[in-house]
């Protein structure tokens, strides 16, 4: 690649290379900066234009609930009644509506500029195949994104006072099982690899003790990392302090679940001392700004966090408490968020787009490959064209650019292991309207069923 009007790194020194090259050798950067040599290269691509940035990382998501966005009954709730509406549908799940839901999340990922994406899947209903996680990890591999799919789990249904249906929710040693088999079929620690696996229970509502501290046990006897939802909502507070007599955070250290190879989701609500606890240890949290905002459930802490050396990365988090997949454009609304919520002085456009790339990277444990633009690291980025009449008047920083304006379209071009996955702001491994239409169908017949089933119309613009 050559002639980037600039190459914003994101390294250690946050370095910028204008009209800079770069020459990758297979996945690995081999050079990069100015005067590259690159006529021995197989391909040459003129960023002449263009600025390039390294490839985001998502680090928390559910690619399930792409199918599910915009149901009329589950757009003004909260967490648990949001829920409550959704698994009446998510009970009908089978294998290829994973399939398809997964090929159009990773698809709008991709064309946001993400590279790298994580995804937690914990919804197994009764009577279906349990390898439902194997239907995302096929969706990436056609797409040709870097995966990290975590395989989630639920054992406390409302029969056992949890609060998801029972018919989602599995045995602990059909859980335990499937999850030693994903991690021995799939998981990769190479630097490289396209593909890994994370341990991840739901939440402390959906999930026994007995469950948590083995599957903390499982994951750490294959030094793979922990993932769960925690702190998101003051219901899942009082949920704990109710049922266990202390808080989520507390609840959660007693069953082995702090360290540096934990990450949660949202952590909204964790008081000071907890948040100090979290910086010794070194956890991470995946900061999901829309849905936070969308589900009414708070704002994260996000300047105490990083005073305190959490490790913070961004998830768009389950499309259907976000109604899309679109990475940059979760790094701006963190940016405005968080303008409005702590003050000027808060996060800059930069630091947004920091937390995008190399926080997240470090959230996974995968800061060896991913999250910089540097020789030695995965040629994992993506390029867009300052030509457009959207960026006309705005370009005097480069890096603050496509979070300070946003991005009414796809990225022109997204590269993962030194392979084109997006070109001219399209996918280049399938058809996007056949992938569009096949998920149509297939979101359109899980509602019917449920509706059917249920007697309740999802599509209702009211509640009855």
């Amino acid at each position: 690649m050559k002639n980037a009007r600039c190459i914003v790194t994101m390294d250690a020194k946050r370095r910028r290379f204008e009209g800079g090259s770069l020459f990758a050798d297979g996945q690995r950067i081999a050079a990069i900066g100015r005067d590259i040599p690159y006529e021995t290269a197989d391909t040459v691509i003129d960023a002449a234009g263009k600025i390039v940035y390294p490839g985001l990382i998502n680090t928390h998501h559910h690619l399930f609930q792409t199918l599910t966005r915009n149901i009329p009954l589950a757009q003004d709730c909260e967490l648990f009644d949001w829920l409550g509406v959704l698994y009446g549908i998510w009970r009908h799940l089978q294998p290829e509506d994973v399939y398809h839901g997964a090929m159009v999340g990773l698809g709008e990922l991709l064309k946001s500029g993400c590279t790298t994406a994580a995804d937690h899947f914990y919804c197994f209903p009764n009577g279906v195949s349990g390898e439902l996680i194997d239907e995302e990890i096929r969706a990436a591999k056609e797409l040709g994104i870097r995966f990290y799919p975590t395989r989630g789990s639920m054992n406390m249904g409302k029969s056992s006072g949890g609060l998801p249906p029972d018919e989602v929710c599995q045995s602990s040693e059909a859980i335990l099982s499937d999850t030693r088999r994903v991690i021995e079929r799939y998981h990769s620690a190479d630097p490289f690899a396209m593909v890994r696996i994370g341990v991840a229970p739901c939440s402390p509502f959906n999930v026994t003790g007995d469950l948590l501290r083995e599957s903390a046990e499982l994951a750490r006897s294959y030094n793979v990392r922990l993932h769960t939802h925690l702190a998101e909502t003051m219901d899942e507070e009082r949920y704990c302090l109710e049922r266990f007599g202390m808080r989520p955070f507390d609840y959660m250290a007693e069953h082995g679940w702090v360290g540096d190879d934990v990450w949660y989701a949202h952590g909204i609500h964790f008081n000071d001392e907890e948040i100090r606890r979290m910086g010794v240890h070194r956890c991470g949290v995946a900061h999901c700004a829309t849905s936070n905002m969308k589900l009414s459930s708070g704002v994260f802490p996000v300047m105490k966090m990083l005073q305190a050396g959490v490790r913070v990365g961004l998830g768009v988090d389950g499309s259907a408490s976000n109604d899309g997949s679109d990475l940059l454009a979760e790094a701006r609304i963190a940016y405005l968020l968080h303008k409005l919520a702590h003050g000027s002085n808060s996060l800059t456009a930069e630091d947004c787009l920091h937390l995008a790339t190399r926080g997240s990277a470090s959230v996974l444990g995968w800061d060896d490959a991913i999250g910089s633009l540097e020789v030695g690291k995965a040629a994992d980025l993506f390029m867009i064209d300052t030509r457009r009449l959207g960026f006309a008047g705005a370009l005097y920083d480069d890096a603050a650019l496509p979070i300070a304006t946003g991005m009414p379209q796809p990225v022109d071009m997204t590269i993962v292991g030194g392979k084109v996955v997006v070109k001219e702001g399209r996918l280049t491994a399938v058809e996007e309207e056949a992938v569009a239409e096949r998920a149509r169908a297939a979101s359109l017949r899980l509602v019917n069923e449920a509706s059917l089933r249920t007697k309740i119309d999802y599509r209702a613009l009211r509640r009855a």
